[in-house]
């Protein structure tokens, strides 16, 4: 039998792995080249696997569930249609062919943290040996200080475990009426990365209110010009990433990360605007949006919120952000403290825009408001920064001719 394999294919960086969400085809089914067959899940993102030529389905040799490694065998593809099996049954143990699991994987190519360069050396450690929490699998000096604990544990007597603390026993009839379903790996990795955030970062938050009259009369007044000319919406997300890319250059520290004892200040903006999807949240980044303008902005974000709840976002599409933008009001909230998506150190939250008395010049008057919430990180960011660059995004939304005059 002449035959085709079907692998799995580059996840991205840091991604080793993926479970195997969906088959779309049979064994006997007929497939053309580049014809979907499965769905893989990622931590991040979904990876549709195509065809890699015609043929007949043959034999599925991982069942949906099964977590599979970069490089693996999925199926084969009889090009004569011979020798097709029915497909291994969910019940199997979960045997996935582990491509090269026995082989240490390739190093990345990324610099590590000098704290952590330094901390490996004085442990004689080697960086095999060290689980790079970093981005792109930076190893930290915590990194470090854990392998080293590790290592210790596991020369000492071995403690008694701790039992898990027990789901909280149910009446019969109300366990018949719950339905128990396995996380998946995107729910699991939001799970880990906001606990992380929260472990990890001094997160306080800052809040402010905004009157909208300004931009809402200016789109109003432009919106039909606006969509003629440039073929796109003239939406809020543009005036806001206009108005922190202003702030972020008055209050860089807002727009940095920590690197070990290191203070890493960008010189971009490379802005993450958080997408809610099917699956999770997503957070894709607009990069270099402080060189963009507001038709740039708006198309861009269109079409990654489009690709992001399709699922087909890249790995790419959601890493090396240095800021986020968080819009809880398309869901109604009034108020809310975002999580800082780490390693950044600010995350500005938007929300509902609701008519209020307010007083101007000595009068009670009704404007659309909305509050604004920035969560920063105190080990970097002090309150006087948060309190400035707050009320620069303030001014910027309140008079957007601001923004135009760069003031």
């Amino acid at each position: 039998m002449m035959g085709t394999e079907v692998r799995v294919p580059t996840l991205g960086e840091s991604v080793s792995e993926a479970t195997v969400a969906t088959w779309f085809k049979k064994p006997g089914d007929r497939v053309a080249a580049d014809e979907m067959l499965c769905e893989l899940e990622t931590d991040k993102v979904s990876v549709e696997v195509p065809a890699p030529a015609a043929g007949v389905l043959a034999e599925i040799l991982v069942t949906e569930g099964t977590t599979v490694a970069a490089g693996s065998k999925l199926a084969l593809i009889s090009s004569d249609g011979q020798g097709v099996a029915a497909a291994p049954k969910a019940e199997t143990p979960k045997k996935t062919e582990a491509a090269p699991a026995q082989e240490p994987a390739p190093k990345k190519d990324v610099e590590d943290a000098p704290s952590a360069r330094k901390a490996m050396a004085e442990a004689g450690l080697s960086p095999d040996a060290v689980q790079g929490t970093g981005r792109d699998g930076r190893i930290m000096k915590d990194d470090v200080a854990r392998a080293v604990a590790g290592a210790s544990q596991a020369a000492a007597p071995a403690p008694a475990p701790q039992p898990a603390l027990p789901r909280q026993p149910v009446p019969a009839d109300d366990a018949a009426r719950e339905e128990r379903v396995k996380m998946t790996r995107l729910r699991q990795t939001i799970a880990r990365r906001l606990k992380e955030a929260q472990n990890t970062a001094a997160m306080l938050t800052t809040y402010n209110e905004v009157d909208m009259s300004g931009v809402m009369g200016l789109r109003n007044e432009y919106k039909d010009a606006f969509e003629k000319k440039h073929g796109t919406k003239m939406g809020f997300m543009s005036f806001f990433v206009k108005a922190c890319c202003h702030a972020l250059k008055e209050v860089p520290e807002v727009n940095a990360e920590i690197d070990g004892t290191d203070i890493v200040y960008k010189n971009y903006v490379h802005m993450g605007v958080a997408v809610g999807t099917p699956s999770g949240l997503v957070v894709p980044v607009v990069r270099d949006a402080d060189q963009m303008g507001f038709a740039q902005i708006e198309k861009k974000i269109a079409e990654l919120g489009l690709r992001a709840r399709d699922g087909k976002l890249s790995m790419a599409e959601m890493q090396g952000g240095s800021f986020t933008i968080s819009n809880g009001g398309v869901y109604g909230s009034l108020m809310s403290s975002p999580i800082l998506n780490p390693p950044q150190s600010g995350i500005l939250g938007m929300h509902k825009i609701q008519e209020r008395p307010v007083v101007e010049k000595g009068q009670i008057v009704i404007r659309p408001m909305m509050y604004l919430a920035l969560s920063y990180d105190h080990r970097i960011v002090d309150g006087k920064g948060a309190v400035t660059f707050l009320v620069r995004v303030k001014e910027a939304l309140e008079d957007p001719r601001r923004l135009l005059l760069d003031l």
